[in-house]
């Protein structure tokens, strides 16, 4: 599949675009803000300095990848696995990127590597959505649209992070910033599981990572979810299979 669609468009087309993005964008704040606190709340107590914690988010914005690879530095795991353990838990991140390929791959290489760098969850689920919507938006409304959502998301996590780290002490236990967590994660995941393959995935990582929970320095994590990408991808070739032997 090619991008077929028109890559100029007039500038208040892209403004329109990019404040749509923006809009559809702030919602996620009310997940990515706690989330962000936490954060600085938890590298703080773990002894990070400022430039350390700030560097993680800056050079990362990566939530789950930034927790995981911080208890791990905590348990003393091995770096290898701790960056192995990372990379796997950001592999979500590579299929994003191809799904949203055939939508802005025809952009120039600075703006695709703009793209790549705030690649997070939630400008992807706006993006995606309104691709899927509205397929011939000319490439300029496409990536408005992308750089719309990812503007108070990512900023705010910058934010968030700093003041995490900096004020976590004052943030009254009872806040529970930690719901933050699963909130963001069943807010994307959820609406994605349309097939069974997805279906599959998502059942064998969490028994996965629930039955390897045992193992040391988060090893169990990157096993689950190697064994989900593996069932997700043979299930999705048996249904091609199934409906190559009914055609």
């Amino acid at each position: 599949m090619t991008d077929r669609t028109p890559d100029t468009a007039p500038a208040r087309d892209i403004r329109a675009a990019y404040i749509l993005g923006l809009l559809r964008g702030i919602p996620f704040l009310l997940v990515i803000v706690p989330f962000g606190l936490l954060f600085g709340v938890s590298a703080a107590e773990s002894g990070l300095p400022l430039s350390q914690i700030m560097g993680f988010s800056i050079l990362v914005i990566a939530g789950a990848a930034q927790f995981t690879a911080l208890q791990m530095m905590n348990d003393n795991a091995p770096m290898i696995a701790v960056l192995a353990t990372s990379l796997a838990v950001n592999l979500r991140m590579a299929m994003y990127s191809a799904s949203l390929a055939p939508h802005v791959g025809r952009a120039p290489t600075w703006k695709k590597a703009l793209l790549a760098y705030f690649m997070a969850d939630q400008p992807y689920a706006v993006a995606h959505e309104d691709y899927e919507a509205n397929p011939a938006r000319p490439l300029g409304g496409k990536l408005a649209i992308f750089f719309g959502a990812a503007t108070p998301i990512c900023g705010s996590w910058y934010v968030a992070t700093l003041a995490g780290a900096v004020l976590g002490q004052a943030i009254p236990p009872e806040f529970a910033l930690d719901f933050a967590v699963p909130i963001t994660f069943l807010a994307i995941v959820a609406p994605l599981m349309r097939s069974l393959p997805h279906l599959v995935a998502a059942g064998v990582s969490v028994a996965g990572t629930l039955a390897l929970s045992f193992v040391p320095n988060g090893m169990g994590l990157l096993i689950a979810a190697l064994a989900a990408m593996a069932a997700g991808a043979q299930t999705e070739t048996w249904l091609a299979r199934r409906r190559a032997r009914q055609s």
